[in-house]
């Protein structure tokens, strides 16, 4: 700063020339040009800039919500005064605060200046000294202010307050610049956030899978505490939340309530469809929540900071609730937030809506095909049975079917049978092609003749599906079992001393297709089981059968110690792909020779 040529009795200050400090404070301005932090522009601004001017105290001061001013930067002040001034109210008379309300600048010269604008700033007494605050604008609004006192009474040059104007301009624009780089990265994250994790969601029908990927997705990310809550017969069922601490629980559950009930309206209601905020949970709505003391000193310990509910909205109607809590004082909930976490539960609605469908209709799918199919097979003295269902898990009825009873002569009948196909109409051929066998077993249940009558009644009653079976007619009087087959894998027989052996194929094309079928005949001594099979149990995607079948002997015979029935399952274990989406029915008979 250039002394005045007549300051009548204050004392000139030796101070560089004009043109030198112009030259400083120009360097400043670049400065700030290239900042691309707040820090850094703190630095510039209560470093570089003081120096420029002599300044032996600066302060860079931003608004601080819509009431408040909060000192980012401060030098020249002792520890404890900086944190007393760290936050202050825009009603407190400062210069700073009296800028910012203004938007114009503030020039003191002078310590008696000074005391008697601000006379209870008995702080800001230190000898005689000048002060320039001048406001940082950005278009119409005023963001903030920079305050600097120079250890001297002097007036400061015109020049150099333009400059300096210049410079807290240069300022705002890097406050501006910032702030937009900081949104544009914040929108840039959360849109990455929101395809990512619609992906995630996408990638499962499996409900709970679902539900736990929304919590998982969002924590720590943009929350401490995530819970998600569907609306079951009118009240909430919690289906996942990242941290089971029923304390913390309860408190959202109360606060929300609480804040629900507020006569002015302003909470929101979930329940509804309006989103809930709580920006800054207090410790008067803690003690409203509260039970008794010890209850809200377990609460404090929990350190929540904010609350942000928002619906799960499904085809106009509000199918639960996602919650978010922050247990971190620099992360408050706003508007912004809100938004945010509206589009995040559209996605999450819609993915749980799918996978409660999903669950219901395949439900529904699976009790039709169990349906049609045998509740429990029932065996003999000579004959033990065993059989083993695995549907695909997808939502359109399968065409696996089998069947094993008894016959008045001792016999015993099995069959497995597989309609090409899914959904209701291969249903309806499996039920059929069911009831049929049965029903002409009951006749005469030689294997081959069973099939020549099933061809004639699939080429008269042409349903449009094509249906394989294998079917076997076992004598214990005679220890031998005949087989007759339509296209269907051959059974497996399985000795007793371990050998496993896969039978000839004695199979022609589907049923319907061809008249005249044959069977073939195999010895069954005690102990010995043979093994019926769809081909969901052995079709691998870009395998050949015979790989699969091979498989299932390896399983066959690593499992033939084992009782029939916990064996079959063992099989089915190791042979099964879980990838595959096709169902799965195996059938065994041993013979059991009591």
């Amino acid at each position: 700063m250039t002394p005045s040529p007549a300051a009548g009795s204050r004392r000139p200050r030796i101070a560089p020339e004009v043109g030198e400090t112009l030259a400083q404070l120009a360097h400043v301005t670049n400065e700030l040009t290239a900042a691309t932090t707040v820090d850094a522009v703190t630095k510039i601004v209560t470093q570089r800039m003081a120096d420029a001017v002599g300044a032996t105290i600066a302060a860079l001061g931003l608004r601080h919500g819509p009431n408040d001013v909060r000192l980012i930067g401060v030098r020249g002040l002792d520890a404890a005064e900086a944190v007393a001034w760290q936050v202050f109210s825009l009603d407190t008379p400062t210069t700073i605060s009296d800028v910012i309300r203004s938007g114009r600048r503030i020039v003191l010269v002078g310590a008696d200046a000074i005391a008697e604008r601000y006379p209870n700033l008995l702080n800001a007494v230190r000898g005689e000294r000048s002060t320039v605050t001048v406001p940082l604008r950005s278009g119409l609004r005023t963001i903030g202010a920079i305050h600097l006192s120079i250890p001297d009474a002097v007036e400061p040059d015109p020049t150099e307050l333009e400059f300096i104007d210049v410079l807290a301009d240069s300022c705002a624009q890097a406050f501006e610049r910032i702030d937009a780089a900081a949104v544009a990265e914040k929108q840039t994250s959360r849109l990455t956030f929101l395809a990512e994790a619609s992906i995630q969601l996408a990638s499962s029908l499996d409900l709970p899978t679902t539900t736990a990927r929304v919590t998982q997705l969002t924590v720590p990310r943009f929350a401490d505490w995530c819970a998600i809550d569907v609306v079951r017969d009118g009240a909430e069922h919690r289906l996942a939340v990242t941290d089971p601490d029923e304390a913390m629980a309860a408190l959202v559950a109360q606060l929300r309530s609480d804040v629900e009930r507020r006569p002015d309206g302003t909470g929101g209601n979930v329940g509804s469809g309006t989103p809930l905020l709580v920006e800054k949970v207090d410790d008067e709505m803690l003690a409203a929540a509260a039970r008794d003391d010890a209850h809200l000193t377990s609460w404090r310990r929990l350190g929540m900071q904010s609350i942000l509910a928002v619906p799960l909205l499904v085809r106009g109607r509000v199918s639960g609730v996602l919650t978010w809590v922050s247990t971190d004082p620099e992360r408050r909930y706003d508007t912004d937030d809100v938004r945010f976490a509206e589009h995040l539960a559209r996605r999450a609605a819609a993915a749980i809506d799918n996978a409660d469908l999903f669950e219901q209709t395949r439900a529904v799918a699976e009790q039709l095909q169990r349906a049609v199919l045998p509740r429990r097979l029932v065996g003999t003295t000579e004959w033990e049975v065993a059989s083993r269902y695995e549907p695909s898990g997808r939502t359109e009825v399968g065409g696996d079917f089998y069947d094993a009873f008894a016959l008045e002569d001792g016999r015993f009948v099995a069959f497995v049978g597989d309609v090409m196909g899914r959904g209701v109409d291969a249903s309806a051929a499996m039920a059929q092609t069911r009831a049929a066998v049965r029903a002409l077993s009951s006749v005469d249940p030689t294997p081959e003749v069973v099939l020549d009558h099933l061809d004639r009644m699939t080429a008269q009653f042409d349903t449009g599906q094509l249906v394989t079976l294998v079917y076997l007619l076992a004598d214990a009087a005679t220890g031998t079992v005949r087989i007759a087959s339509a296209g269907h894998l051959p059974p497996v027989l399985v000795r007793r001393d371990g050998p496993v052996e896969q039978l000839p194929d004695t199979d022609g094309p589907p049923l319907g297709l061809v008249s005249g079928r044959r069977s073939t005949e195999v010895s069954l001594g005690t102990g010995d089981t043979l093994v019926l099979v769809t081909d969901g149990l052995v079709e691998r995607r870009g395998e050949h059968i015979d790989t699969g079948l091979e498989r299932l002997r390896d399983a066959l015979a690593a499992t033939g110690h084992l009782p029939l029935d916990a064996g079959l399952g063992e099989v089915v274990r190791l042979a099964t792909d879980e990838a595959s989406d096709d169902d799965v029915a195996v059938l065994a008979l041993r013979r059991s020779g009591a």
